[in-house]
């Protein structure tokens, strides 16, 4: 019997197998500046503050998928806790209450994105600037620029960040959430007729349409997605740091773009995977973790993932064409 050889190219040539092997030499390499790192404590308090950025990559990759992009969603997960919060201040509604109340208010704020971008034909970059805007504004006013103090929520909602019920006793709610956000779209996305239908249109929007995909439907759907999962991320937010401002989440939209890029979402659509985006989410929680742990400024932080995004941006550019070309040759032969 002919042994068979370790492909050691095939192996590298995966982009997830890749991101794991620079995690791997990522972890080694903080563990042995500072041995606190690989820690069960260090390690559960950074998926538990990375939670929120885990979650909103998976709807970023599905708008990322069809060829768009939100950068409206920090200002939407800003109205959204804010205004859950503000009820359960003034009416101290039940915890999954509020979480419901928040994920409605999402959606609802995600679908007029989708119905802008789909029904007025505007450039999804320029609708969510001109929402990011407008949600940010709305969220001082209804607040009237206070802010929900941790004595005016209720006790439950403030344990629930810090409690384990959700996860079996064996993991904080917060990851335990994550995690089950992961199973249901890598579920969704890879063996289910709405993946395949997000795909289509990214990849080929008028074959799409030809067979039989509602274009409008399908983008309309993505953006509401990711509204109802910034609704979840202004709840998991202010219950993880007990307060709902104004200003929060400023600036969250470029972790969550990053993830999704580092982990081989395409910007042009059409191409990504739920693995990916864990690895990629992972991958800027570990440099936001790490770093301030072996003693690098902030300053520095920024420019490093600044430097990762446009690395990864150049790499899925190459890898893009280098698939091309392939289909080009299987095409001529």
């Amino acid at each position: 019997m002919e042994k068979k050889k370790f492909d050691w190219k095939k192996i590298t040539g995966s982009r997830e197998m890749s991101l794991v092997i620079v995690l791997i030499v990522l972890c080694v390499f903080v563990q042995i500046r500072n041995s606190s790192f690989l820690t069960g404590e260090t390690l559960e308090d950074m998926f538990r503050n990375y939670a929120v950025i885990f979650i909103l990559a998976l709807g970023m990759m599905c708008v990322l998928l069809t060829g768009g992009i939100d950068i409206s969603i920090g200002s939407t997960l800003a109205f959204s806790g804010m205004a859950a919060g503000l009820v359960m201040r003034d009416y101290m509604i039940p915890t999954p209450v509020s979480f419901l109340l928040s994920m409605a208010i999402g959606a609802g704020l995600g679908l007029v994105i989708g119905v802008v971008i789909t029904k007025g034909k505007v450039p999804p970059i320029v609708c969510t600037l001109g929402f990011m805007n407008i949600y940010r504004g709305l969220t001082y006013l209804i607040a009237k620029s206070q802010w929900v103090a941790a004595y005016q929520f209720t006790d439950s909602f403030k344990n629930f960040a810090l409690t384990k019920y959700l996860g079996f006793g064996i993991v904080n709610n917060m990851i335990a959430v994550t995690i089950y956000c992961y199973i249901i779209f890598f579920v969704v996305m890879k063996w289910t007729t709405v993946g395949r239908r997000v795909y289509a249109v990214g990849s080929n929007a008028e074959a799409a349409a030809v067979s039989g995909i509602n274009i409008n439907h399908v983008k309309m759907g993505v953006y509401t997605l990711m509204g109802f999962l910034c609704g979840l991320g202004g709840s998991l937010w202010t219950s993880l740091y007990k307060s709902a401002q104004g200003d929060m989440a400023t600036g969250i939209e470029m972790d969550v773009i990053a993830a999704c890029v580092v982990g081989g979402v395409s910007l042009t659509g059409g191409r990504g995977s739920v693995v990916g985006v864990f690895l990629g989410s992972l991958t800027i929680a570990i440099i936001g973790k790490a770093l301030p742990l072996i003693g690098v400024s902030q300053f520095w932080q920024s420019a490093i993932k600044g430097l990762i995004i446009l690395v990864a941006v150049v790499l899925n550019v190459l890898a893009q064409r280098t698939m091309d070309k392939n289909n080009l040759k299987r095409r001529e032969m």
